[in-house]
């Protein structure tokens, strides 16, 4: 399972606009191999070990406290908690999936897509759960929503610092290529222009 082909397009391209360092032309060392180069991060591969094992505690404290004060909440506020736990449910399956493939696999649009769903939906849900007092909020609810908050933050650092990184890999590895099928094409016309040079030279 992977994402539809023009979304991966969009993502790879959003990623080379904003992560791509324009002042590196390659690679910073002739011994440094743009192919053989990890770009994969080990501390956001564990913030996401632990994010998976920690969401289902999450998502079950946050039902228990809900289920207990559900009826002291107004209906406003009934409807933004209920909706709020159904969404986050699915983006956060999402996240982490995107996140495990970007990350494990260095696929650029999957990170991409990680990053946007953590930075835009997930932290301010988040943090919206953890400081709006109109929700009537419990101690525990609180601490899971703290931790929480922390695990996004990290991983928004993290996933930010990894993406500069594969796209300066990838934007490396396409210069390369490049330089490369020019060496292998020949200029039309320059051996021509060496071969009448040296008749010229001749006479």
């Amino acid at each position: 399972m992977s994402l539809p082909e023009p979304l991966r397009r969009r993502l790879g391209s959003f990623s080379r606009t904003v992560f791509t360092d324009s002042q590196r032309t390659g690679p910073r060392d002739p011994g440094d191999g743009a192919d053989n180069e990890v770009v994969s991060s080990l501390p956001l591969q564990m913030s996401l070990y632990f994010n998976v094992y920690f969401f289902p505690f999450w998502w079950l404290s946050i039902v228990v406290m809900l289920h207990l004060k559900y009826p002291d909440l107004s209906d406003y506020y009934k409807f933004i908690l209920v909706t709020i736990m159904i969404l986050t449910s699915l983006i956060e399956v999402i996240r982490l999936y995107l996140g495990y493939m970007g990350n494990l696999q260095e696929k650029v649009p999957e990170l991409a897509g990680f990053w946007l769903l953590t930075l835009l939906l997930q932290l301010p849900t988040i943090l919206f759960l953890l400081f709006n007092e109109g929700l009537k909020i419990q101690p525990l609810e609180r601490a899971v929503n703290s931790i929480f908050a922390v695990f996004l933050t990290f991983q928004v650092i993290a996933a930010f610092v990894t993406l500069k990184r594969m796209a300066n890999k990838l934007a490396t590895h396409f210069r390369l290529n490049e330089f490369d099928q020019l060496e292998e094409q020949p200029i039309p016309g320059f051996y021509g222009l060496g071969k009448e040079k040296g008749a010229i030279s001749m006479s």
